[in-house]
């Protein structure tokens, strides 16, 4: 049984923009999805959110999907650093790694200070998707271009989605929905 895991960024929750819609889409179709509420989101820590999620253990697993939104796309590479077995997919949303030089970079050190194991990363991440929009006002082409880059991948631009958020419109989002149920097929 396929679980899909939906990682929320800074200030963030499940409760907000197209999560909701996506948990409830995947449900409809029998696939489990699971969108963590992690604790302190206005100062989020990485060792916090990576506890929090051990309530789900042995999650994720090998038929597991992770989309990380923002921050959670952090948390994501993060978390396939750790594992020794790889996952189904990996969906990386607007993806925040590294510094981003915005005016979040000093609320997300602990995510992106660090080196990233690349090589492992790639080994435990399955088939990787990373989607930005040519608009983002956070995050830069050209750093995500340079993420994709790492990962051997490629990147899906979307025209005029800013940062997927509620504010640019985003509360639904089939396009990322259709690429998930084509993973997972």
């Amino acid at each position: 049984m396929t679980t899909v895991f939906i990682f929320h960024g800074v200030n963030g929750s499940p409760d907000e923009n197209w999560f909701p819609w996506l948990k409830t889409k995947l449900q409809k179709t029998g696939i489990t999805a699971i969108v963590p509420r992690f604790p302190s989101p206005d100062h989020p820590e990485l060792t916090g959110w990576l506890d929090h999620l051990k309530q789900y253990e042995p999650l994720p697993d090998c038929k597991s999907i992770l989309v990380g939104h923002s921050l959670g796309s952090a948390l994501a590479l993060r978390i396939l650093e750790r594992r020794t077995e790889p996952v189904k997919a990996t969906f990386l949303v607007a993806p925040v790694w590294g510094v981003m030089k915005n005016k979040f970079d000093p609320l997300m050190m602990s995510f992106t200070a660090a080196p990233y194991d690349w090589k492992k990363i790639k080994k435990n991440a399955g088939e990787i998707h990373i989607i930005n929009s040519d608009n983002d006002p956070y995050i830069t082409l050209e750093k995500t271009e340079a993420l994709a880059s790492n990962l051997g991948s490629n990147v899906t631009l979307i025209g005029n989605g800013g940062h997927f958020n509620a504010a640019a419109g985003f509360t639904e989002f089939p396009q990322l929905l259709n690429m998930i149920q084509e993973s997972y097929k």
